[in-house]
């Protein structure tokens, strides 16, 4: 049965990149439709708002969405709630997008362009699972007010809750535990208990439903340390869960570790397995124009949604194996270029995937 992506570019060097992923898809002549929408920067040029209701219908009728980048400094002096950044959240709002997988793998071509030694992080394969819809991000109350109390009561101050209930964090405990279960069967649940009640409750509800999963080992980690272990010690970890403020944090810290940002993608999922699928990093808006920009991350996105949405993952692997190979072949885009290799524009980096498909 034919299924339908909603195709989100977005601003910056979203619309290059994506245009790469979307020559790579076509190439594998799949049973899939696509249509385009506006999203973020240039979606309120178009209509006033990031993320317009056509958008968000489109998405909600759509398999999958595959997604490419919001942001542009241009847009920085709009009230909060217009600025594009705003239309990732409403989506992940709006879709029910709670879990959000983040894998960070050192490929051995690119081991030089870590930012660590190379026998720290030859061979990393890291899956992070963070969760996307509560935390500080969402909690009310939030705003602005005079403090009513304190050392300073009676000056400006800024406020955010951090919540958590039981059952949020047990459907990320599952997921989790479960991609533990296909990997190495150890799980590191990473927290700050010692200083707040919501990751007590975290840290409870974590090892309730570890009695569900007597295969797979269970691991409490304070964030502090878990930042620390990232740059020491990466590959003795292998499955980290979360909340959303520290998995933000950590799993861009973790994307530094593969040498670059431009290589990482994400899957944020709901219940249903509907999925919104991006690669990790922004907008780029000073280099968008260019045909600079590493479009690996946005094609990588594309191959986990084939796997976590539409149930085709033969074709998943094929991307994957293909952009292994386009990296053994010495391909670099500048962000990831080395004395020796043959840098590429994006476009001729999405061409050398789609030749290696073959």
């Amino acid at each position: 049965m034919t299924k339908k992506v909603a195709v989100l570019a977005g601003d910056g060097i979203g619309s290059e990149i994506m245009a790469q992923a979307l020559k790579v898809l076509k190439a594998l002549d799949l049973d899939l439709v696509y249509e385009e929408a506006l999203v973020g920067g240039v979606a309120y040029a178009a209509y006033g708002h990031p993320l317009p209701e056509s958008t968000l219908k489109l998405a909600k009728e759509s398999d999958a969405v595959l997604f490419g980048a919001v942001g542009d400094f241009k847009y920085d002096n709009l009230e909060r709630h217009l600025r594009p950044e705003q239309a990732i959240l409403g989506l992940r709002k709006a879709l029910g997008l709670f879990v959000n997988l983040r894998p960070a793998v050192c490929y051995k071509e690119l081991t030089y362009a870590s930012s660590l030694k190379p026998e720290l992080v030859s061979g990393l394969d890291l899956l992070i699972v963070r969760e996307l819809t509560g935390d500080v991000y969402f909690g009310q109350p939030r705003g602005r007010r005079i403090s009513p109390d304190g050392l300073f009561a009676g000056s400006e101050e800024g406020f955010d809750t951090m919540r958590y209930s039981k059952p949020e964090v047990e459907r990320i405990a599952h997921v989790a535990f479960k991609a533990a279960q296909g990997r190495g069967k150890h799980l590191t649940s990473v927290d700050k208990a010692n200083v707040l009640e919501t990751s007590q409750l975290w840290r409870d509800t974590m090892n309730r439903v570890a009695k569900e999963y007597p295969d797979v080992t269970l691991e409490h980690m304070y964030v502090d340390n878990a930042a620390m272990q990232l740059v020491r010690a990466p590959k003795k970890l292998d499955v980290l869960v979360t909340g959303n403020l520290f998995g933000d944090i950590l799993s861009d810290e973790a994307a530094m570790l593969t040498g670059s940002i431009g290589m990482l993608a994400s899957a944020a999922l709901n219940e249903k397995k509907q999925g919104l699928f991006e690669p990790s990093h922004g907008s780029a808006p000073d280099i968008a124009g260019q045909n600079i920009a590493n479009p690996l991350a946005q094609i990588l996105s594309a191959a986990m949604m084939l796997r976590y949405s539409l149930d085709m993952p033969e074709a998943a692997d094929k991307i994957e194996k293909a952009v292994k190979r386009v990296l053994a072949e010495g391909y670099r885009t500048g962000d990831i270029w080395s004395e020796g290799c043959k840098k590429v524009t994006c476009s001729e980096m999405g061409d050398a995937v789609v030749a290696a498909l073959q």
